[in-house]
């Protein structure tokens, strides 16, 4: 039997993402007592989807090769997973209050950073920053009247076991997930425990409760943004050390921007590391093209 190839892993990780994402949006608007409206989901989603294949258009087009959502619907639909995970999670996310504006303008951006920040390495061309999470932290900056989704409406309306229950569902599925498919475990493993390091550093230095600076780590919000954010496939390191590193630079971050009293730390910590990220493989590749191009060639 073949073993299965990256690309192969990849549409798989994001075909279950793509469910996840789906179904938590439907349980949560119907049973879980999400705040956010329908016209957020379904926004986010035509913007979503529009962007991509306008740009996706465009660019094949420019290129002169096949888009890639052309051969059929299942190769349409694979095309826009990364875009239905993303709108989702803006629409989970972001709370505009009455504006739906602000959601689109997320979900376009979302799909335009794919197609705007990217970087050659090797052979691949390939985008370093988080989509969604472009897309909300930058409407978090522009627009500070913008706020996220209360983080109780995952949990509002349940209590007893059911508390206790949700949270070990997203925990297991999300460790499945990021185990077999996104492979990213080490990742995770670090930003956790670089978490609960910077809160114990942190919580010493200031003289604060221990607890109080750990304690996010319990809710739900917490959950999705550790096993459904910040180890996208796309934006982090393959290899376990760059993982690790990812991971923990994102959790040092988080403790300066709280040092600087900046709320939404998470989000802005992840858009920092991506575009630091960014800046580093760029340098990198650079030197490896002036190397390849100033060395001495054998005849």
């Amino acid at each position: 039997m073949s073993k299965n190839t990256p690309k192969d892993m990849r549409l798989a990780a994001l075909r279950r993402f793509a469910t996840a994402i789906t179904a938590l949006t439907i349980i949560g608007l119907l049973l879980l007592g999400f705040e956010e409206s329908y016209a957020y989901v379904l926004v986010s989603l035509v913007v979503g989807y529009f962007v991509d294949l306008v740009l996706e258009t465009l660019e094949a087009w420019s290129n002169g090769r096949k888009a890639r959502y052309r051969g059929g619907f299942i190769p349409f639909v694979n095309f826009l997973l990364p875009a239905h995970i993303s709108s989702l999670a803006i629409a989970m996310i972001l709370y505009p209050n009455e504006q739906l504006w602000p959601i689109a303008f997320a979900s376009a951006l979302a799909g335009g950073s794919k197609y705007i920040f990217r970087l050659k390495i090797g052979d691949k061309v390939k985008h370093f920053l988080n989509p969604s999470n472009t897309g909300i932290a930058m409407t978090l900056i522009l627009f500070p009247w913008v706020s996220i989704a209360p983080p109780y409406q995952y949990t509002e309306n349940f209590s007893g076991a059911l508390d206790w229950l949700l949270p070990v569902i997203f925990i297991v599925f999300g460790t499945l997930l990021n185990a077999i498919y996104a492979r990213r475990i080490p990742l995770i493993v670090a930003w956790l425990s670089a978490f609960i390091l910077q809160g114990v550093l942190r919580a010493w230095f200031f003289e604060t409760p221990m607890m109080a600076e750990v304690e996010m780590m319990t809710g739900v919000a917490f959950l999705l943004f550790t096993f459904y954010m910040i180890e996208d496939p796309g934006t982090t390191p393959f290899k376990p050390l760059g993982q690790v590193m990812f991971g923990i630079s994102v959790a040092a971050t988080y403790a300066v921007l709280m040092m600087f009293h900046i709320v939404f730390g998470l989000f802005f910590a992840l858009f920092a590391v991506c575009i630091l990220r960014g800046m580093y493989l760029y340098t990198i590749n650079k030197r490896v093209i002036m190397k390849a191009v100033t060395s001495p060639r054998l005849v």
